[in-house]
């Protein structure tokens, strides 16, 4: 009975814990993805970052010597381990604007790691780390 107890303890926390991110509220760097099974580090000429409110972001490129580019906005919700991502404003032509995508994520200490298989079928995981 103990035991029992015990488990149904361990499991409340477990699935608890998938909860206690509410919003990704922050500045974030990107760090590197993975693209069809590829590996690509982040850019070593400039710096991609996204900045989250509770419900929406700005993506911005900075480079040393050069004014500061939002290059994507969007709007987000998070809901269990589903991150909800519409894009609604894009400096380059896509065709995913509008368009909601499905990642799967996780947030440990000041990391984000953002999985999904895209509209195209591509598989992409992205990673982020906080940076205020």
């Amino acid at each position: 009975m103990i035991m029992k107890k015990f488990l149904f303890l361990v499991c409340i926390v477990a699935f608890s814990s998938f909860d206690s991110v509410k919003t990704l509220k922050g500045t974030w760097e990107f760090r590197g993805s993975i693209f069809n099974g590829k590996r690509d580090g982040a850019p070593k000429e400039y710096t991609l970052q996204r900045k989250y409110s509770d419900s929406q972001y700005d993506a911005f490129l900075l480079e040393k010597g050069e004014k500061t580019v939002k290059f994507e906005s969007g709007k987000y919700q998070l809901k269990g381990d589903t991150c909800l991502e519409t894009q609604t404003f894009s400096a380059q032509p896509t065709k995913l604007k509008g368009v909601t995508v499905h990642y799967w994520y996780t947030v440990r200490h000041d990391s984000l790691i953002l999985r999904a298989k895209l509209p195209n079928g591509m598989m992409e995981e992205d990673y982020w780390k906080r940076v205020k």
